[in-house]
């Protein structure tokens, strides 16, 4: 699989990463299969939450992957923390070092590769996360640091206390949620595309080396359905159906493949637990689409150009 460096970090990661949110719906069994399969495929980046399944995914991963010292050396393992069922968000440095421990405890690691704060909290401290950052790096307990779905000016004000870089920012991103590009090629324009909805986030995340992790690569809407296949986009199914044809591959490999064409050098984050699948995703690592190809995919989306 090709490699990618994670943001400022001294990390070489694969470009495909493993998002583990639904690895509790696999029976022991299945979920042992998946997570060799995926290793098999030179996919060792692992993406948890705390709050995925209250954390019995993070438990279940590892007892499928059997873990170990040994084992532990293989793997890249990155998981979020700062949901609160019932409360919101806490970013407090109690919370998250509390959260910090109950996924070492799950994951049965010393250590994370990546810690990122899953979404804005808007009561955060950003001294006092970059307090527990400190903490927890100075511990080894937490290699490297990052957010989701934070905009630029949000990133700023942490980076202004945390001594670390921060190297990722998960964020929605596919070929039908894609106004982080749309606004940008709107620029000066009268249009509801030129609305920037997110402060230009992936110009500064290029500007300042942050890796981009695209979360839910083939949903449309916040978690509606996929794309692929869906009679809601007949158009840019065609498309993507004939550039399948085309280059002997899945549907699922040239959606991706849209995705890692763009220069920023993004990390999509797969939600699959198909094992067929996250091979077609691992495949887009290979399909390098022309620039009218990916510009004929956008506009089949129903995106537009001014």
């Amino acid at each position: 699989m090709r490699t990618i460096q994670l943001g400022k970090s001294t990390l070489q990661v694969p470009t495909i990463a493993v998002g583990c949110m639904r690895i509790r719906s696999l029976a022991p069994a299945e979920a042992e299969r998946f997570v060799s399969a995926a290793l098999e495929e030179g996919a060792n980046y692992f993406d948890h939450a705390d709050i995925y399944g209250d954390g019995s995914c993070e438990t279940i991963f590892a007892q499928a992957v059997h873990m170990s010292d040994t084992v532990r050396e293989k793997l890249l393992i990155q998981t979020k923390c700062g949901i609160r069922r019932g409360v919101g968000f806490d970013f407090s440095k109690e919370h998250i070092l509390e959260a910090v421990e109950g996924s070492l405890k799950r994951l049965k690691t010393d250590y994370l590769d990546a810690l990122l704060l899953h979404r804005p909290d808007a009561l955060m401290e950003p001294e006092e996360v970059a307090d527990a950052f400190d903490t927890l790096y100075s511990s080894g307990k937490v290699r490297w640091f990052g957010v989701s779905n934070q905009n630029p000016m949000q990133m700023q004000l942490l980076q202004k206390y945390m001594r670390q870089p921060i190297v990722a920012d998960q964020l929605q991103l596919s070929i039908t949620n894609a106004t982080m590009i749309t606004s940008g090629l709107h620029v000066n324009m009268l249009s509801d595309d030129a609305l920037n909805r997110d402060g230009s986030v992936l110009d500064f995340c290029r500007l300042n080396d942050i890796t981009i992790q695209p979360w839910s690569p083939f949903q449309f809407g916040f978690f509606e359905g996929v794309f692929l296949g869906s009679e809601k986009y007949p158009e840019l199914n065609r498309k993507i159906d004939e550039l399948a044809a085309k280059y002997a591959v899945s549907n699922t490999t040239i959606a991706m493949a849209w995705l890692l064409r763009h220069p920023a050098k993004m990390q999509p984050i797969t939600g699959t637990m198909n094992i067929q699948r996250l091979r077609d995703c691992v495949k887009a690592t290979e399909i390098q689409l022309t620039r009218q190809e990916w510009y004929d995919i956008y506009k089949a989306a129903g995106n537009t150009l001014p």
